[in-house]
């Protein structure tokens, strides 16, 4: 095998590789050998097919085999011999003019080139020095109670009021509807029997007052307008009216919360129902810390690094992002201009965060190598588990594709790698808590 280096430029890489013809053909014979033992040919006894026989029927689809083989095989060779970290699998292509019915007859020898990036070396820097401020937010009981009575209000009781009764306030109504804007109906606007609890602000603003002195039976045209900034882009700020008709009206029951209501929940006691919510208001809340202490301390360590970067992982990052946000854009009916953006400004940006995410994953990356840090097999069982749970009704179809593709188990494995690490850096650097509210915690999450 010859070698020859065609490119070095920065991380770039080009290499010529020569592989001889004989070294093909000795393969094949080898290959040949083993296949006459084991291959089953009709007027030939087992190991007694001739192995030019053997070659003329399967040689061409055994050697198109081997150059497969040999270039992949050659590749690794080179670049450990190299001692290279190449960022992606090398491009490959046979040498200009080199045909490949020869290479695979054995006429001529294999020429191929690889093309690839490396990964850039770098040294870990200390972080230490580093300072990440730890918003914290204490869990207080009127924050419990207050979430004790949103959950009673989800299941207060309802009975049907008299026959010929008005809807009030606070009632629930059962209604069809039939939305149209310029009389024309739209997406989404139409549906049948929806419960909507008059006063709770659940359909767009002014629609609920005006079925309120409705009864059932009564078709009511309600009139409203969009809000400017409704998610639906191509519905905000829109007049609209709703056709819609009275099937049901309940009015709301007394609301007792004690003992007995929480067992009806599937709660031993009301006390430990305000355990349970006290834990979930905390979670949300250590959840919202994390995300900030996490981004605050990528924010230290991108100032710590410039490198250069392999430019198809900035790419394919780039294409990951440009293609999500696409997506959620077109699925929420939204424009560049909607954004006060244009195509290319968002382009600009969203190639900044390719560029940010990809080399804060490389510093990670280093980092967790360099101590060590592991991911188990439990751990990753876990996350697909959770993974699995997301999917009702799927469970075994999500469990198969995951367990039958190595890729989709990395895309569980990264994350829990890179969590470790985060923790691993946070412990050795400078956190200091600092008690916020809720509010105040929220919004810089918001704003991240």
């Amino acid at each position: 095998m010859q070698v020859t280096e065609t490119l070095s430029e920065g991380l770039k890489r080009e290499l010529s590789i020569t592989v001889p013809a004989a070294d093909l053909v000795g393969r094949l014979d080898k290959r040949l050998a083993e296949l006459k033992d084991t291959v089953r040919i009709n007027g030939f006894r087992p190991g007694k097919v001739p192995t030019a026989h053997l070659k003329r029927l399967v040689g061409a689809q055994e050697m198109a085999r081997i150059v497969d083989e040999v270039i992949g095989e050659s590749i690794r060779e080179v670049v450990e011999g190299r001692k290279e970290r190449p960022a992606l699998n090398p491009d490959v292509a046979l040498a200009e003019g080199l045909e490949a019915e020869k290479v695979v007859s054995g006429e001529a020898d294999l020429v191929f080139t690889a093309a690839y990036e490396l990964l850039p070396s770098f040294e870990i820097a200390d972080w230490s020095a580093i300072e990440v401020e730890r918003p914290i937010v204490p869990v207080k009981d009127e924050e419990v109670e207050e979430r004790l009575k949103q959950i009673a209000e989800g299941n207060r009781p309802f009975t049907d009021k008299a026959e010929g009764a008005a809807a009030e306030k606070g009632d629930k109504v059962k209604i069809d509807f039939v939305g149209t804007i310029e009389g024309v109906p739209f997406d989404g606007g139409s549906a049948e029997g929806v419960d909507l609890v008059l006063g709770s602000g659940q359909f767009i603003p002014g629609f609920e007052e005006q079925l309120e002195g409705a009864k059932v039976g009564d078709e009511v045209v309600v009139k409203v307008s969009f809000p400017e900034d409704y998610a639906a882009a191509h519905l905000a700020g829109k007049p609209a009216e709703f056709a819609t008709k009275v099937q049901g009206i309940q009015a709301p029951g007394e609301l007792v919360i004690d003992d007995e209501w929480a067992t009806k929940l599937g709660i031993e006691s009301l006390d430990k129902l305000r355990e349970i919510i006290k834990e979930q208001i905390g979670a949300q809340y250590a959840g919202a810390t994390r995300a900030k202490v996490k981004r605050a301390l990528l924010d230290k360590l991108d100032e710590q690094y410039v490198f250069e970067l392999p430019e198809k992982l900035v790419e394919g990052e780039f294409e990951n992002i440009w293609n999500q946000a696409q997506a959620e854009m077109q699925q929420a009916g939204k424009t560049f201009a909607d954004e006060n953006t244009t195509e290319d400004e968002a382009k600009a940006d969203y190639r900044k965060i390719a560029t940010r995410r990809v080399r804060l994953g490389l510093v990670l990356s280093e980092v967790g190598e360099k101590r060590e840090v592991k991911v188990t097999d439990e751990e990753v069982q876990r996350a697909l588990i959770e993974r699995v749970r997301q999917f009702p009704g799927q469970e075994k179809q999500v469990f198969d594709y995951y367990r039958s593709n190595p890729m989709a188990m990395a895309s569980l494995r990264a994350p829990i790698f890179e969590e470790k690490v985060v923790d691993l850096i946070l412990a050795e650097c400078k956190v200091t808590d600092k008690e916020v509210t809720a509010a105040e915690l929220m919004a810089e999450v918001e704003e991240a």
